[in-house]
This record gives structure tokens, C-alpha cells and sequence, in this order.
């Protein structure tokens, strides 16, 4: 592995971002973090990742806002900073049922989820064409793949994102640029920690339940994915053995799309 190569990791600040950051930083990568805290409010979490290797930068950025993005891009290319790797893992969720969910609610989930990295990949993506060499990394879901009532806005964005994944990579597959998305099931993020903290309330029973039961019903290992899990696979799809890999939405579920 090249140590020069630099990734850009939406979403690091914490949860499945802050794991695949981790990894790279591991493994020689120089890594940009983003998050939407000032650096203040998570400056212990920045040490954290200063141990593993080096990091560019972070910059705190509204990726639900396409001028932002613009000029976060353009702030990095002023800066001379390219991004060979780009990892779109930011994304947020709302769940109610569809005659009930906010038409705000849907546009900030499709921008933050989707439009954001169809943003950033129109970007950055000149120079990774111009050195004939890129790893794109849409982190998507199992809900990328299947549905789940309750989440339409969550479920359409990642459907979504996998489309994207595959124009981006038949658009670039003949010039050493793999596009990919990644589509995890339950990993116990801040996102999904919310959500068991709203069936416990709702069902009247304990976490430790509401979490047996969130995982019993769609996860067949009953076991969470770390974020480690997701960032080791984020690092294999970097490394020169994955050059054919491309176009792909590849599960790391615990079995729940095998159902």
C-alpha cells in the first residue's frame, strides 16, 4: 500500500465512520475526518484516532447542503489536499409510517444520505481519473437491498446509493477507479442505539431486550457488526486485490439478505 494515498471518510466523527477511519489510519492511509460537531466538541474522540496515524484534518461540514460541499471541495483543493479514497458513510435516519413522515424529514435523509455523495464523487472524482486510480466506497445498508416498513426515506436513499455505485463504476471501470457500496446490517451506532432506546419506551420492555428483539428479527447471527468489521472490509476494497471488484453491493450482515 501506497502511504501517501489520502482518504476522505464522511461521517467520522463516530459510529461505523469513526471504524473504518480507525482501520485506515492503522494501516498507513492519511485520513480526513468529517463530522457536523465543531473539532471542540469532539477533540477527545480526534486524540483517540491521532494514535493510530495521520490525520489531514477535520472539517465539519453540512452534507446535506450541496454550496457546502462545493466549498469544503474547494477549500481542500486550495489546500492541495487530494482524496484518493472516498468513503460516503454519512447518514442519518427517521422512522414513522409513510402517511405520517415529514416532507422535511424526507428531503434532509435523501440529501445527507444520497445527494451527498453523488456531491462528492462529482468533485473529487477529476483526480482520481487524472492519476487513472481511485477507490470510491458508498457505505450503503442491507436496506440498500431490502426494505423495512417504517423507513421509507432511509430505504429509498440507500436503494438509491447502490444505482449510483453502479453508473460510477461502469462511467470509470477502464481507468483503475472501483466504485463499491458496502451494505451493513444491525451495527450498534448512535443511529440504531436510538432506535432500541424507542422500542424499549414503546414496548415497555427493558434495552436489553428491545435489543434482542431488533436483532432476532433481521439479523440471524444475533450478533451486531462492529465497526471494525466494516472498516477491514473498507481496507480490502482499497488493497490491489479488489481491483476487480467493481459496481458491487456487498453485504456484511450477519445473514440478514440471505433470508
Amino acid at each position: 500500500m501506497d502511504s501517501k494515498k489520502t482518504a476522505l471518510v464522511t461521517g467520522s466523527s463516530s459510529g461505523i465512520g469513526f471504524g473504518i477511519a480507525k482501520v485506515l489510519l492503522e494501516k498507513g492511509y492519511q485520513v480526513i475526518l468529517h463530522g457536523i460537531e465543531t473539532q471542540s466538541q469532539i477533540d477527545t474522540e480526534i486524540k483517540d484516532l491521532e494514535k493510530f496515524g495521520s490525520i489531514i484534518g477535520y472539517y465539519q461540514v453540512d452534507m446535506g447542503n450541496a454550496k457546502a460541499i462545493e466549498q469544503f471541495c474547494t477549500e481542500l483543493k486550495d489546500s492541495k489536499i487530494n482524496v484518493d479514497i472516498l468513503v460516503n458513510n454519512a447518514g442519518i435516519q427517521h422512522v414513522s409510517p409513510i402517511q405520517d413522515f415529514s416532507p422535511e424529514k424526507w428531503d434532509q435523509i435523501i440529501a445527507i444520505n444520497l445527494s451527498s455523495a453523488f456531491h462528492l464523487t462529482r468533485h473529487l472524482l477529476p483526480h482520481m481519473q487524472k492519476q487513472k486510480w481511485g477507490k470510491i466506497i458508498n457505505i450503503a445498508s442491507a436496506h440498500g437491498l431490502v426494505a423495512s416498513a417504517n423507513k421509507s426515506a432511509y430505504v429509498a436513499s440507500k436503494h438509491a446509493l447502490v444505482g449510483l455505485t453502479k453508473v460510477v463504476a461502469l462511467e470509470n471501470a477502464k481507468i483503475g477507479i472501483t466504485c463499491n457500496a458496502v451494505c451493513p446490517g444491525w451495527v450498534l451506532t448512535p443511529l440504531v442505539e436510538s432506535q432500541i432506546q424507542k422500542k424499549s419506551i414503546e414496548q415497555k420492555i427493558s434495552i436489553e431486550q428491545a435489543t434482542e428483539n431488533l436483532l432476532m428479527e433481521k439479523q440471524p447471527s444475533n450478533q451486531f457488526v462492529t465497526p471494525e468489521n466494516v472498516g477491514q472490509f473498507v481496507l480490502f476494497l482499497c488493497s490491489s486485490a479488489a481491483n476487480q471488484i467493481n459496481g458491487a453491493a456487498l453485504s456484511i450482515d450477519g445473514g440478514w439478505v440471505a433470508q
